[in-house]
């Protein structure tokens, strides 16, 4: 097993790199002047100007504005904003806080409705109950997040104003400095009665468009995954057994059925952990896909490089342990490695 976590981290290594460097030349090409954004395009002298662009250090050549950031990256530092001035990890960390929340819930909605649909419209294969399963998935996955989002919006928010529209907390009604950055955790454990049902209230519409996508897509994977597994041989032995549906289901088919619905989930968790741009800006959560944004307005370019390569850590080390999960769930995969 140490050696299959070995030869996974070093597949990481070349990707890293890569995405190191792309992102740098990318955000070269972004069009606008970061000083002009900083300054604003009037009231700057060219002296000054100059100056601001010497002081960015966007006054060096290419290549050695990549050795400085490459350089600053091995050593732990992200780079400082233009615009805050703030440490850009200081800046990822108070952010990724609302982002991670965001994501664990909307992977746990997609995750506990979409395996059971998946399972369900695989045993009720070609009946009424499997169309419209796969039917209301291929709907979800269809949507466009933005539509979507302003749809339920509309309709919850609005009309029958049962949620809020926008951001984690009612700050007007309920106000404190947050301990770990998690709302659900830091409203659970305020002394302010009803600020914990507020923050649920916040999280609902975010959650359920967030998800949406990814719920759609593993329902679909655990069906297809399913259906090829209930028609191996082993699951018809066990079936000639007699023995209990549940068992055959639930021990036999699902385990082997489980790899590429993993696969899925890992890369999915991914996904949303990189920030849903869409969802964060539609609904104002103030998370790092909404920061990023705000940073490609701003020409923000430390900003923008570093948060890319933070959020390019955390999904390749997600992509690990669903590497590391796959030993766990078939072993003869471990052995292989």
């Amino acid at each position: 097993m140490f050696r299959f976590l070995l030869r996974r981290l070093a597949l990481t290594i070349p990707t890293f790199v890569a995405l190191m460097f792309v992102t740098f030349m990318l955000i070269r090409l972004v069009p606008g002047d970061p000083v002009e954004a900083r300054r604003g395009e009037r009231g700057i002298t060219p002296e000054r100007h100059a100056q601001l662009l010497h002081e960015m250090g966007l006054d060096q050549p290419v290549w050695k504005q990549f050795y400085d950031y490459a350089s600053g990256i091995v050593h732990g530092d992200f780079g400082t904003s233009i615009i805050s001035h703030e440490k850009v990890m200081t800046e990822f960390l108070t952010l990724f806080p609302a982002t991670l929340e965001l994501s664990v819930c909307a992977m746990l909605l997609a995750t506990l409705l979409g395996v059971p649909a998946g399972i369900f419209a695989a045993i009720k294969r070609g009946t009424v109950w499997d169309q419209a399963l796969m039917g209301a998935a291929l709907t979800g996955y269809s949507m466009p997040i933005f539509w979507w989002g302003l749809m339920l919006i509309l309709v919850s928010s609005v009309t029958l104003g049962l949620t809020p529209v926008s951001g984690r907390l009612d700050l007007v009604q309920y106000y404190f400095e947050p301990t770990t950055g998690f709302m659900l955790i830091d409203t659970w454990f305020t002394d302010q009665e009803g600020a914990f049902l507020d923050s649920v209230r916040h999280l609902i519409l975010p959650t359920i468009v967030l998800g949406t996508v990814p719920l759609a897509v593993i329902a679909r994977m655990t069906r297809s995954s399913m259906l090829e597994v209930l028609e191996e041989d082993y699951v018809r032995t066990a079936r000639a057994k007699g023995l209990s549906p549940f068992r055959v289901i639930g021990l036999h088919a699902l385990r082997n059925g489980l790899i590429p619905v993993v696969t899925v989930i890992g890369l999915m968790t991914g996904t949303l952990l990189a920030g849903a741009v869409l969802t964060e800006t539609i609904f104002s959560w103030p998370g790092v896909g909404k920061w990023l944004i705000d940073s490609i307005g701003r020409r923000d370019y430390p900003a923008l490089q570093g948060g890319i390569m933070l959020i390019s850590v955390i999904v390749i080390l997600v992509n690990l342990l669903v590497d590391m999960a796959y030993g766990l769930i078939n072993p003869r995969i471990r052995h292989a490695s």
